[in-house]
């Protein structure tokens, strides 16, 4: 189903006679191409708008997921201090890289990640989210391979190197290096619970992925039990042969029942709370970001004290250099006032992300432990239903 995000954030058909803005991408239509190791899954990107700035009201573009880390390290790069969608991590693992099930997941994820961008009121403005959305192949395939500075390694190495800046966040957060820090208790309190958060939604996800294999070892038990009741009920005769047929085929019907919650368990919730745990550690990568940015503005600072007080003795002792000792501050001073002016701004989108993040997670959180508990309804009544239906016959059975 497609969902149009506003600027606003509310949803609205893409045909509404409304004049509000709306930018609606759905990611579909997955497909495999190339073989072995060159192998690679496409993906149709359509794109629904009535903003000025697009080439029409739809665009359909093919992409494939090195297009989608181009996306997401250009805005790391670009917009410092706001939390970047994650994206889902690349398999490893050849068997599973090219199963039905981890390419919907991929899909899925790769859905929400865009649409979070479109949806997000300064990244929807991006000039590399418009060109994500309507460059042909050719064009993206340069942007990938061509660009200069960290944007000409291959996809592999910016992974490694986003990887990289989130593990070094701990060493800077947590003490093992020992650069200057801000000593601000609001700061303090974000980074305490950005790492409480982390370890919360790992411990959820990884019990929520028990219970997704549960569902599914219960599922194989019932089918496998299901075989072995209805060849049991054709070495028999008469009511207790019918009643053992009955009860395997009950055991098979619900083994397809539990797969189906399974899956169903497996996209809409154990999945979303992936998600959240990528989300966190993307969060920590821009702490990372904001230490660093403010060891730089501490460094600079030291740096124009020293070269004022050099400044100060050169004219004093009326040196020759003062012209180029002067021109030399003027110089260094602007470039730590761009400096604690690039730092203020990150801490102001950090102060305003942190409040968008947290109202996202109580909605998407909210979402997915409900249907978590209406799925589980569901499957409670049913596996007592079909016992409950079988109980007079098993009954009659028993008593004869």
């Amino acid at each position: 189903m497609l969902t149009t995000r506003s600027v606003s954030g509310s949803s609205q058909s893409p045909r509404s006679p409304s004049s509000q803005p709306y930018l609606s991408v759905s990611v579909t239509d997955p497909v495999k191409l190339g073989n072995g190791v060159q192998a690679y899954i496409s993906y149709r990107v359509i794109t629904k708008t009535n903003f000025p700035e697009y080439q029409g009201p739809e665009k359909i573009v093919i992409r494939r997921y090195s297009d989608f880390v181009w996306l997401r390290d250009r805005l790391f790069e670009k917009y410092k201090g706001v939390f970047i969608p994650p994206l889902p991590e690349k398999s490893a693992v050849e068997k599973f890289r090219f199963s039905a099930e981890f390419i919907e997941m991929r899909r899925q994820a790769l859905d929400v990640f865009v649409n979070r961008i479109a949806s997000h009121h300064e990244l929807q403005q991006s000039e590399d989210l418009r060109t994500f959305l309507q460059a042909d192949e050719e064009t993206m395939e340069r942007l990938r391979f061509h660009e200069t500075g960290i944007f000409k390694k291959k996809p592999a190495d910016l992974m490694q190197i986003f990887k990289d800046v989130q593990s070094k966040v701990s060493d800077v957060v947590l003490g093992k290096e020992k650069p200057v820090e801000e000593s601000n208790p609001e700061y303090e309190k974000l980074k305490h619970y950005i790492f409480e958060l982390e370890n919360h939604l790992a411990e959820a996800q990884k019990h929520a992925y028990r219970l997704v294999k549960r569902h599914r070892e219960l599922g194989q038990s019932l089918s496998d039990f299901g075989k072995a009741a209805k060849l049991l009920g054709a070495c028999e005769g008469d009511a207790l042969g019918k009643a053992f047929t009955e009860l395997g085929a009950k055991s098979e019907a619900l083994s397809i029942r539990l797969q189906k919650e399974a899956h169903q368990l497996l996209m809409n919730f154990e999945e979303p709370l992936k998600d959240y745990v990528r989300a966190v550690q993307s969060i920590k990568a821009t702490i990372a970001e904001r230490a660093n940015a403010f060891r730089q503005q501490c460094e600079l600072a030291e740096t124009i004290k020293l070269k004022e007080i050099n400044l100060e003795k050169l004219m004093l002792t009326r040196s020759d250099r003062v012209g180029e000792a002067e021109h030399e501050y003027k110089g260094l001073k602007a470039e730590g006032e761009e400096a604690s002016r690039r730092f203020e701004t990150m801490v102001r989108l950090m102060n305003e992300e942190i409040v968008r993040f947290q109202e996202q997670k109580t909605t998407d959180m909210g979402i997915a432990f409900h249907e978590f508990a209406k799925g589980q309804a569901r499957l409670a009544n049913s596996i007592a239903d079909a016992w409950r239906s079988l109980l007079p016959k098993l009954e009659t059975c028993s008593s004869a």
